[in-house]
């Protein structure tokens, strides 16, 4: 019959329940901050990397620097994270770039693009009027997260890579 939807009955057990991923230093500096974001979840085969300030590895406080060197740092912190939670750089779906100033887009542009050299993500620029401090990006992206990446991070994986 037309226009008619069929609810299927779905076993509970078919869902799966995100899992927050610590990642340290960054996930300590986060609880400094007062931020109450978890810096990485993951649901089966998918890594959600929250938007993180530049941050000084030494002190967890956000970085007064040139944009090229917040960019770097930024950048850095995500495939410290990417890879915490069994993914990598090479996996990242979706970027979205959070920046002060459309003025900086060409500069921001020039590191981007020596992390994500072949088949970039696909992504967004959008500027922010202001922070909470002295820096000027942030960058939070979705990746996919292979079996065999799933398995080395101790998450239990069933046989298609999810998390059990």
């Amino acid at each position: 019959m037309a226009g008619i939807i069929e609810r299927i009955p779905l076993q509970k057990a078919a869902f799966m329940k995100k899992e927050v991923i610590r990642v340290e230093p960054l996930s300590t500096y986060l609880e400094y901050l007062k931020a109450p974001a978890s810096v990485v979840t993951r649901h089966g085969d998918t890594v959600y990397v929250s938007g993180l300030p530049p941050l000084d590895p030494a002190t967890g406080r956000p970085v007064d620097a040139p944009i090229e060197r917040q960019t770097e740092i930024v950048l850095d912190q995500l495939k410290l994270c990417l890879e915490t939670a069994g993914s990598s750089l090479d996996n990242v779906l979706k970027c979205n770039v959070y920046c002060t100033s459309v003025e900086k887009f060409a500069a921001v542009n020039a590191i981007y693009a020596r992390y994500f050299p072949n088949d970039p993500p696909a992504r967004i620029f959008v500027c922010v009027p202001a922070w909470f401090g002295p820096f000027d990006i942030e960058i939070d992206c979705i990746a996919a997260c292979d079996q065999g990446a799933a398995a080395a991070t101790g998450v239990p994986v069933d046989s298609k890579g999810r998390a059990a």
